[in-house]
């Protein structure tokens, strides 16, 4: 299968071309970052790389909580219009299947459960409550404490910023694009992805890429709240791997279906943090209690059904995991 890699030079792209060609398809990548890249907001650009291709596995994005709203514009533009301009032209060229790099931000908050209220979705963190140390959302009704548990992917989105609401937007496009063409859409809801190549440094980057730069510089990773954030740690091979099955699968045409994409293992961040502490030998993690408006608490995923209908599992344990990251760049 001859499959067009947009962002095929970054982070996840890049891994998804080395799986994809080990699996014995033919990878093209297209990224702003390649040799003679390309946009994938540029129309004729976009139609001219999708000569001759069999699917589209959509990575390119600008990722991650960035400046609150400041930059609110340039996400809208690089990942829905980006998207939108890439749908278009796979219709235009009959091509008619998608694996899109979906994210489990669409949530907003986990699930959660609530002793005498049962399943319930707690609104969005005050400022207030954040800034006196309250980091775990009561119940809405009755403002019991809650317990965090597992989402599916039949729950309601409920995107908390702007990096969310244009993931949400990007499935909603493809949904659009697989009804009017009778293509087939999968988004993959990743989690927080880690490994070899992660951007490091910038305002976009992941929580474990600041942890082990701060490491590197013999400082303490500054470990936001109070380190009891819920997160699942999944390794990027294996983000990789459950495209290759997403690419090969056979969905319903005219559908867009939705996995989550996680290690099925939950950990703190705090205990992150602790793991690449102890795998560069220190320092140790410092508690900060500082927070951003705008994070979820608590966010990890149910991802059986990936396991289930496309026969993925993930490979790459936490330990091992984090004893690798502090070692590759």
């Amino acid at each position: 299968m001859r499959v067009l890699v947009t962002g095929g030079a970054g982070f996840i792209g890049s891994h998804v071309v080395e799986a994809l060609r080990a699996s014995g398809h033919e990878p093209l990548v297209y990224d702003v970052r390649a040799e003679r890249g390309a946009d994938v907001r540029n129309r004729a650009a976009v139609a001219h790389a999708l000569s001759g291709v069999d699917a589209v596995c959509h990575q390119a994005a600008m990722v991650g909580l960035g400046n609150g709203v400041a930059d609110a514009a340039e996400y809208v533009s690089r990942n829905d219009l980006g998207t939108a301009v890439l749908l278009a032209e796979m219709a235009a060229a009959g091509v008619r299947k998608l694996v899109l790099a979906g994210s489990m931000v669409v949530y907003g908050e986990g699930r959660y459960d609530c002793p005498a209220h049962g399943v319930v979705r707690p609104g969005p963190r005050t400022a207030a409550d954040l800034e006196a140390g309250r980091f775990e959302p009561p119940c809405p009704r009755c403002g019991a404490s809650l317990v965090p548990g597992l989402v599916t992917e039949d729950a309601p989105p409920d995107p908390r910023n702007v990096y969310a609401a244009t993931k949400l937007a990007q499935e909603h496009l493809s949904a659009a694009w697989a009804r009017a063409t009778d293509g087939t859409a999968i988004s993959l809801r990743y989690h927080n992805v880690y490994g070899p190549g992660m951007p490091r440094d910038t305002p976009y980057a992941g929580v474990a890429s600041f942890f082990r730069s701060a490491l590197e510089r013999g400082e303490a990773p500054r470990v936001f709240e109070d380190g009891g954030q819920r997160r699942d740690f999944v390794h990027v091979r294996d983000v990789a791997a459950a495209n290759v099955v997403a690419l090969e699968a056979g969905p319903r045409p005219g559908t867009l279906t939705a996995y989550n994409t996680g290690s099925g293992e939950p950990h703190t961040v705090g205990d992150l943090a602790r793991a690449l502490s102890a795998a560069h030998g220190g320092p140790e993690p410092v508690v900060t209690g500082e927070y951003r408006l705008g994070d979820v608490r608590h966010i990890t995923a149910d991802s059986s059904r990936l396991r289930a209908e496309l026969g993925w599992k993930p490979e790459v344990g936490f330990a091992e995991g984090m004893q690798e990251f502090t070692r590759t760049h």
